[in-house]
């Protein structure tokens, strides 16, 4: 919510801001746009600047973190990219250095 002394003071302004006419009626006057002033407020979903400043900061570390999770989420499946394709790698060069095929022996030989 808005800080009280902030709604006398825009009410004094526009207290001091109307005709001298209307002025004259003094603090009646003063005092109904600071009702009024407080209720248009209520309604509205306002922060005060303390809160704003402590979710800024908020947003800024969690921000942070997203970055180093989104890169070591990138290292993670850059390594696992690299580890897929060396098994491949390695099989499809075993297939082709492995002899011809060798004869099978049926009977153990005694």
């Amino acid at each position: 919510m808005i800080d009280t002394k902030k709604i006398e003071q825009i009410a004094r302004q526009v207290h001091e801001a109307m005709p001298k006419g209307i002025r004259e009626f003094g603090e009646d006057t003063e005092k109904k746009v600071r009702q009024v002033l407080q209720a248009q407020f209520g309604r509205m979903d306002l922060v005060n600047r303390e809160e704003f400043d402590v979710q800024t900061q908020v947003l800024l570390r969690t921000r942070e973190k997203l970055t180093l999770l989104e890169q070591r989420l990138a290292d993670i499946e850059s390594k696992l990219a690299t580890a897929n394709s060396a098994p491949a790698a390695a099989s499809a060069a075993s297939v082709a250095t492995a002899p011809a095929s060798a004869p099978k022996a049926d009977k153990p030989q005694e």
